[in-house]
């Protein structure tokens, strides 16, 4: 039974991941105010974080642990983005720039962090046996 709960979040977590990303997409089409837009777009991305941390907390405990190095490598992705990679944006945001780059840059990298978590939740569900 908690195998079973376990993939179900796992699917909850994935899709959730990806429907991020429309979803923070969307909110900069509709609101007027980037501002806000990125504040909301900022509290979603933290809100997986949190999923993601839980979901690899979760797992550390199960059976089989192991062999969820995929999702450990997301979860550590989405930390990554959120609590190192984030301040330095809002820094950049701030001040011009951080190390050199600009906050296009950084926002980048945060992008690219995001995507490769993704990926390695992908890569997560396509190797999970739903039998």
């Amino acid at each position: 039974m908690i195998r079973s709960f376990f993939r179900v979040l796992l699917v909850l977590w994935a899709g959730s991941l990806w429907a991020t990303i429309w979803v923070a997409t969307l909110v900069f089409h509709v609101l007027n105010d980037r501002h806000q837009a990125g504040v909301i777009a900022g509290r979603l991305f933290a809100i997986e974080t949190y999923i993601g941390v839980g979901v690899a907390a979760l797992a550390l405990v199960l059976p089989g642990r192991t062999r969820f190095v995929w999702g450990y490598l997301a979860a550590a992705l989405l930390a990554l983005s959120q609590w190192v990679l984030a301040p330095v944006m809002d820094a950049a945001h701030r001040h011009g720039a951080v190390a050199g780059l600009p906050f296009g840059a950084w926002h980048g990298v945060a992008a690219a962090v995001y995507g490769l978590a993704c990926l390695a939740m992908l890569r997560v569900i396509w190797n999970e046996d739903f039998r």
